[in-house]
């Protein structure tokens, strides 16, 4: 366990992620509805880009806490960062904001599949049941009976995977090179890559509000992206992960809740139904996760 395990504190921290993240899914869809998803990545990538160079190159103690060890695992996980946050983005802005949440929250689910293969873990039987649920869940989410894109739905699962990939990954990237240096060179390869996928909507691009208040969004789209970021930092660091992951679901209601009142969607009751059943899932292979690990070697 860590030494600086403050579970309170934690709790802080991720309350202020799921916030912050609410806001910028929220921004997501209503920009949406102007811009393409590609120049939203492209444009939300190269502010953070800004804010994070700015400090790198005006204060040597925050360069000298900047290492990239393992260049090749940092380039590989950037790019799985990268297409997430681009199908992710391209689902906010296609499917009901509730719905998209929904299968975001997949991720732990393939993250366990994915942990026997790249961490060597051993998953047991009722993980591999939570695991079944949990995607029994996702076929209630995605019952032909919905109104709405197929592919969008596929987009939405395949940026969890991508995702949950990416954080298989982020073990021996932050345990060699620390979270700063992970988090800046996945901002740094998302930009890089945005530049080309966003560059054929980019001249097509009618802006229906008005200029000012589109570039107050995109800013503020940029500046909830940087802090949701600090408070998955901050909340792992001083969390305990199955202690945290709980409050990771008030998300669901945050949005739901702005999707009902500001573009008056209203999840189904297979959404529901799938929502409850794949957050059960998610939290219970969390909490069995930390009792095998909390469990002294012999």
């Amino acid at each position: 366990m860590k030494k600086d395990i403050n579970n309170r504190l934690g709790i802080i921290w991720i309350l202020m992620s799921v916030s912050f993240a609410s806001v910028m899914s929220i921004l997501v869809k209503e920009l949406g509805q102007t811009f393409d998803s590609r120049s939203l990545v492209l444009f939300r990538a190269g502010l953070l880009t800004i804010f994070l160079c700015l400090p790198v190159v005006a204060i040597p103690a925050f360069r000298r806490r900047l290492y990239f060890s393992k260049p090749y695992l940092h380039i590989f996980r950037g790019l799985l960062i990268a297409f997430s946050t681009h199908l992710g983005f391209f689902t906010l802005t296609v499917l009901p904001i509730a719905t998209t949440v929904v299968l975001f929250f997949t991720a732990p689910i393939f993250a366990t599949i994915l942990s026997i293969f790249i961490n060597k873990e051993r998953v047991g039987l009722r993980r591999w049941l939570a695991v079944i649920i949990g995607f029994f869940g996702v076929l209630i989410v995605l019952q032909p009976g919905f109104e709405g894109s197929y592919t969008a739905m596929f987009a939405a699962l395949l940026s969890s995977f991508l995702f949950a990939l990416a954080l298989a990954f982020s073990r021996n990237i932050v345990s060699a090179d620390g979270s700063l240096s992970a988090y800046i060179s996945s901002v740094l390869i998302t930009f890089v890559i945005s530049l080309p996928l966003a560059h054929p909507v980019l001249e097509n691009i009618e802006v229906h509000l008005s200029f000012y208040i589109t570039i107050v969004l995109i800013l503020f789209l940029a500046i909830t992206s940087f802090l949701r970021g600090i408070g998955d930092i901050q909340a792992y660091h001083y969390g305990e992960a199955a202690v945290l992951a709980p409050f990771t679901y008030l998300r669901l209601i945050i949005v739901g809740t702005f999707g009902y009142f500001i573009w008056g969607e209203m999840p189904n009751n297979f959404t529901l139904l799938g929502a409850f059943i794949i957050i059960c899932a998610a939290i219970y292979i969390g909490q069995r996760e930390a009792r095998v690990k909390s469990k002294p070697l012999h």
